[in-house]
């Protein structure tokens, strides 16, 4: 009975008009939603009402959370969502939000078993205990430059997906029990490249931060499908066909 409130709520949400107001943030805000088919941008939109409902900003550093705020980090997470059975990042409770980068306490342990203790400059993390955090000036910049692979709100809430299947570690929830092999063998090859590419200092589509390990490279891989769809899939058909099924979307048709 739960479930069926839940998405009976979910559905009178998505269909609701979206504020007028919130409708001029994202197309300010977000330029690549200009770029999507019309039902691509009423689906996005219905699926960033159900989000705005049900998950709760804060703000940090000082930040005061506005409607504009809200609705552009909504409008980019819900992106990944469209065409996909979703339960809206179901692992997620809280968007933090400071103004700018921010200072994060970190710990590392050295091989000789000695804990490392310092501080970390950071513009985005994802937290296990439902948390994502973000740099505002980040999510904007980002966000307004959508042809640069880079987008901190992209990443952040890719790892949220990735997260969803019990690990962080590059392999999502794929709908098709079948795919996981193919998976599997594409990302450990692009991963590998990517990972002799940064060693070699060689220029690659993917940003280098994807070699730390199979978690940030599927993050990295989600930024640069959306934002450098074309480069992507000219450098890496077949990581690009394996993303392309997982979304269910083909962004190098909407920058054709």
């Amino acid at each position: 009975m739960f479930r069926f409130m839940k998405n009976k709520r979910r559905q009178r949400l998505r269909e609701a008009p979206f504020p007028p107001d919130w409708l001029g943030i994202v197309e300010r805000n977000f330029p690549l939603f200009l770029r999507l088919p019309e039902a691509d941008q009423r689906e996005l939109l219905g699926h960033a009402q159900v989000f705005l409902a049900e998950k709760h900003f804060e703000g940090c550093g000082g930040l005061d959370i506005t409607d504009e705020i809200k609705v552009t980090i909504a409008a980019q997470a819900c992106l990944l969502l469209l065409h996909r059975e979703t339960d809206y990042y179901p692992l997620l409770s809280s968007i933090l939000v400071y103004p700018a980068e921010y200072t994060a306490e970190v710990a590392e342990q050295t091989p000789e078993g000695i804990v490392d203790e310092g501080f970390d400059e950071r513009i985005g993390e994802t937290w296990s205990q439902g948390s994502v955090v973000l740099s505002w000036n980040d999510v904007q910049y980002d966000a307004d430059e959508p042809r640069d692979g880079l987008n901190v709100t992209l990443h952040e809430f890719a790892h949220q997906i990735d997260e969803e299947s019990g690990d962080a570690d590059g392999t999502p929830v794929l709908e098709d029990r079948g795919r996981y092999e193919t998976w599997a063998r594409v990302m450990k090859e692009a991963y590998e490249q990517l990972r002799r590419d940064a060693q070699r200092k060689r220029p690659t589509v993917l940003d280098e931060y994807g070699a730390e390990d199979p978690a940030e490279f599927f993050a990295v891989a989600t930024e640069c499908f959306f934002e450098k769809p074309a480069e992507l899939k000219r450098a890496r058909p077949e990581l690009y066909a394996e993303l392309k099924g997982f979304y269910r979307q083909d962004p190098a048709e909407y920058f054709a």
